[in-house]
């Protein structure tokens, strides 16, 4: 991913899990909007290599 960039096929669902993660991380008290992005972002690549 770090070679193509937005090339490559994982970019675009990780970026929309890190997006859903921002949100959540904004409407939610207990969780920051860095942490929701990252967690976001992680559990969308985790499901994308595990297929």
């Amino acid at each position: 991913m770090a070679k193509q960039g937005l090339a490559h096929p994982s970019t675009k669902p990780v970026l929309t899990g890190a997006a859903i993660g921002a949100v959540a991380g904004a409407l939610l008290p207990v969780v920051s909007l860095p942490i929701g992005l990252i967690a976001g972002a992680g559990i969308a690549f985790w499901q994308r290599i595990r297929r």
